[in-house]
This record gives C-alpha cells, structure tokens and sequence, in this order.
C-alpha cells in the first residue's frame, strides 16, 4: 500500500501543503481547517513522518561521513579531502564506521539524521531499497560515493571506463592469458562495473581469461598469490581489483618464489601513493581519492543550499604503467 504524505492529506482536506505542515508542527490552524485535517488523518490512517518533525529544529553545521572501514586506504583520503573543504565552509566531520555491514549502514543513516546533521556523506557498496527507504525517511541530503543511484545522488569513479583503459594497454603489451582477481558483486562499483571493464577490453582482444574471487583484504589475496606460484598455467598476468589485492598477491607470489614481472605480470587498481615505491612499483589505475573528497564536500553543501546539482558526476583517473607489468612484444 501507497504510503500516505503530507501532499496527500491536504489534496483530500482542501487545504495547502504548508497549512498540514503547520498543523502536524502545533502551529495555528482555524478550527473548520483544523477538523478537516484531523478527519483526513483519521480516515487515511496517517503517520506523521518523525525522522522529518525532528529535524524542523536547527541542524548542526555538522556533515555525517559513514564509511565502510577505516582501514581503508580510499577512504581515509577521501575524508582528508571532505575534512579540509568543509573546515573551510565551517563545517565539521562527523565519522561513523559500518565495517561492511549492510544493516549498519541503514542504521547510520538514521542515526545521523537524529543527531541533526546538515547532510550525509555516503561512502557506499550497494545501495538497496531499505537504503532509499531510509533516506526517503530523513529528508535531509544524501551524496552517495563510489556507487549510483538514479535516486540519490552519486558522485562516482569511472570504474568501467578505467578498467577498460587499462585492459586495452595491457592487450596492446600482448597479453592473451590474464587471471583476474576480483571481489564479489554486490558491489556494483568494484565487483561488476570494473570487472566488466577489463573483461570487455580482454574479450575483444579474443584472451583467455581465468576469474577468481576474494575480499578487499590484503591477507586474504596472500593465499591466492601462494596458489598460483605453485599453479601449472600459462597466465602471464594477474590482474587484480584493487591495489590491496595486488599487494596480497604480491607477497603470495613471493613466498612461493615467483618473481614480478620475470615470472609472471600482476597490476592493481586504485592508486594508492605508496604502490609507485614498491619493487616492482604497481602498474594501477591512479583515483583521486583526496580531490574527491573535497568534489564531495562542495556538492553536499551545494545541495544544502538548493543549488542545482547533477544526479550523477564522475571523477577522473589517470593509468600508472610500471615495473610490475612486462610489455611481451
């Protein structure tokens, strides 16, 4: 059943949007205007939005930031950069941390906007209808980051686009037999638009392509890494979803003897700074996590504001082609 709105109740009682609104908030209301709306209520079983009544009070110059883990490379700079922007609009970060868990993330939302923050900024993986529902709920604005949503609005990395770059020069260098190391889909952002990326760039090259799952955890790749140094395969490049994983791989290969790019070629993907310091330094496709960050902070406070924001803006990227990859002709 249709959820019933304040838009809703005054159609049916005659009266404008603003005068149901002044009711519900204990504002004055004429007594015939008055008892029409109650009636209306009563019939269509209204329940006043809470989430909404609390935040008629003054919100805080507080901005919420929920982050899957703060752990995470991507995400501490992109906070540095959320920081220092809205430091220099006067406004304050306030952090919360859902350890990858779905529910925590729907929790947050409604807890932030409890805490009458201004806005939320979201560093998501999936985004599902309790999601929307809860930002439906809080009324206040929501910029969502690294994935999209038609609904909400993102501000999201050209993960397919990159991946497809990067795919293409590795085809270029002659590499036909790739493994490729990803994690699962129900991030849409990594586990499939970046995926799909490289398959795409891969599979017009005609290359035979062996695919593996794993988390976005660096101990978690390190088995993998072992796996394939004892693995009989022609593969001559390991391609991997992220940095973290490549670094996990890395160390696998390692202990199992194998040499990078002599044995066998291994690139990432998300350009954290230390991977060009490596040895081999990390062929990856470089995000601006930082600028981002500061990208990120200007469109919340453009929403708060009510300037015009589009749905959906990408950031840019930049391919990395280092020693870990070895050109083959």
């Amino acid at each position: 059943m249709k959820q019933v709105t304040i838009n809703d109740i005054a159609k049916l009682a005659g009266v404008a949007k603003s005068t149901v609104s002044r009711y519900l908030n204990g504002g004055s209301v004429g007594k015939v205007t008055r008892e029409k709306i109650e009636r209306v209520i009563r019939e269509t079983k209204y329940e006043p939005n809470q989430f909404a009544q609390s935040l008629k009070s003054k919100q805080t110059k507080m901005i919420g930031v929920i982050v899957p883990r703060l752990d995470s490379y991507a995400a501490s700079r992109t906070m540095m950069g959320i920081d220092e922007r809205l430091t220099e609009y006067g406004y304050q970060m306030l952090v919360v941390n859902t350890a990858q868990q779905t529910e925590r993330e729907i929790e947050q939302l409604y807890n932030l906007a409890k805490q009458k923050v201004a806005g939320i900024i979201w560093l998501g993986t999936t985004v599902t209808p309790a999601h929307l529902q809860a930002i439906a709920a809080i009324q206040i604005p929501v910029l969502l980051i690294g994935q999209q949503h038609d609904s909400v609005h993102s501000l999201v990395y050209p993960d397919n686009e990159s991946a497809y770059a990067l795919g293409r020069q590795f085809m270029e260098w002659g590499h036909r037999d790739i493994i490729y190391v990803g994690v699962a889909e129900d991030d849409i952002a990594v586990g499939q638009a970046r995926r799909d990326g490289f398959l795409r760039a891969f599979n017009e090259a005609g290359a035979v392509v062996r695919s593996m799952t794993t988390t976005f955890r660096i101990d978690d790749a390190i088995p993998i890494g072992e796996q394939l140094a004892t693995d009989v395969t022609d593969a001559t490049l390991v391609v991997c979803a992220t940095d973290n994983i490549a670094l996990g791989v890395l160390k696998g290969l390692a202990n199992g003897g194998k040499r990078v790019p002599d044995d066998i070629s291994v690139s990432g993907f998300g350009g954290y700074d230390f991977t060009e310091v490596l040895h081999p330094s990390l062929t990856t496709v470089h995000l601006p996590y930082r600028r981002t960050g500061s990208r990120a902070a200007d469109m919340i406070l453009q929403l708060l504001t009510g300037e015009a924001t589009p749905m959906k803006t990408f950031t840019t990227f930049e391919l990395k082609l280092r020693e870990s990859v070895d050109m083959l002709n």
